[in-house]
């Protein structure tokens, strides 16, 4: 027995020594509970939207005054025609554009139930729905108030218009999730158990005492599985295409150029977590624990950004698949070109070069 408590007491020491161990034991449940917690929610806040306003009386005004005062709406455009929806969508700054006729408040006050047309982004179709119906709540609450006062009038009537996916289909939600997360993911951990690998079957020495730079190593090992990551990008872009239906609105050498720096980042970053890990296994938990979380519920693929707390929102900026699912999204679903994406392709470069220089940095470390 007593040799039996020594071995307890050995495994346990081992245990509380590896602080990498005591993170994923400890720190991992916390970290889930608090971004679970604070990621899953069914209503909105303070959603992004834009309005066009053809009448442009006291009733109107009103009425968009009671949206921005509910605190789920902030009206960033007031649109001067119907041609700068489809630019705003594409651009993705708002999801919803609200269109007021003309004659608004007359109609109100004859009793004709004046019409108000809600355009919403569909690209995430339950996130539209529900945007939808709070803002056809908050309509027609005020039209049943401007009824008791007008005793004549019989309220607004609510019209829906889908744009990108008039079908309300999940699919041009998830495949495109879907491809943002597999790339993330298989990249990344291809990636970053193969200098993990050199360390624990001690071929590590070969490297340090060769003529190559770290550079070159480190790119060396990172060009095999661009090749490989690329051809997954190309297999799930043409399932999702034939099997599902989901569309290819824009250019598909522009999809093609952003996936491969997505796919090199993504590689990167895998690569900046080998130089940190000492074998295989701490590699693949390290990318498990930094990747597969952070994919699912920061990237936006499963939860929208808009409904998460501002720090959330801050703390998904520095996730890669969050700029290449809007990439996605704009190209596929929206068809819009280089001018909508190229901010989102900077960031996804300028993460590459602090991901390869903080490989290049721990490599020349080892390396002294």
């Amino acid at each position: 027995m007593k040799r039996f408590i020594g071995l307890l007491q050995k495994e346990f020491l081992h245990i509380f020594r590896d602080v990498r161990t005591i993170m994923i034991l400890f720190g991992m449940p916390v970290v889930q509970i608090l971004i679970f917690g604070y990621v899953i929610k069914n209503e909105v806040s303070e959603v992004d939207i834009a309005v066009l306003d053809y009448s442009r009386d006291e009733t109107t005004i009103a009425l968009k005054n009671k949206l921005e005062a509910s605190g789920y709406f902030n009206i960033l455009y007031e649109l001067q025609s119907p041609k700068e929806i489809h630019e705003h969508f594409k651009e993705g700054k708002i999801k919803e554009v609200i269109v007021f006729p003309k004659g608004f408040s007359e109609k109100l006050t004859q009793g004709k139930s004046p019409s108000v047309q809600l355009i919403l982004d569909a690209t995430d179709p339950n996130y539209a729905q529900i945007v939808g119906q709070y803002t056809e709540a908050i309509c027609l609450d005020f039209g049943l108030q401007e009824s008791q006062i007008i005793s004549q009038s019989s309220g607004i009537s609510i019209q829906n218009r889908m744009f990108f996916n008039e079908k309300m289909e999940s699919s041009y939600l998830f495949v495109p999730g879907t491809m943002a997360f597999i790339l993330m993911l298989l990249s990344a951990l291809m990636s970053s158990v193969s200098i993990a690998r050199e360390k624990e079957f001690g071929s590590m020495e070969i490297l340090l005492v060769s003529p190559l730079k770290p550079i070159q190593v480190v790119l060396g090992k990172v060009m095999p599985y661009v090749i490989l990551a690329f051809a997954n990008a190309v297999s799930v872009i043409l399932v999702g295409n034939l099997v599902f239906g989901v569309p290819i609105e824009g250019s598909m050498l522009l999809l093609m150029l952003a996936s491969v720096i997505f796919v090199f980042t993504a590689l990167a970053l895998g690569i900046m977590i080998s130089t940190i890990s000492n074998n295989q296994l701490t590699a693949m938990m390290m990318s498990m624990f930094v990747l597969m979380l952070p994919t699912m519920l920061l990237s936006g693929f499963i939860f929208p950004i808009e409904n998460m707390p501002v720090f959330l929102q801050w703390l998904s900026t520095i996730i890669p698949a969050r700029w290449y699912l809007d990439i996605i999204k704009i190209i596929m679903l929206k068809g819009g070109g280089m001018a909508f994406i190229w901010q989102q392709l900077l960031i996804l470069i300028g993460m590459f070069v602090v991901f390869i220089g903080i490989s290049v940095k721990n490599y020349k470390i080892r390396l002294e």
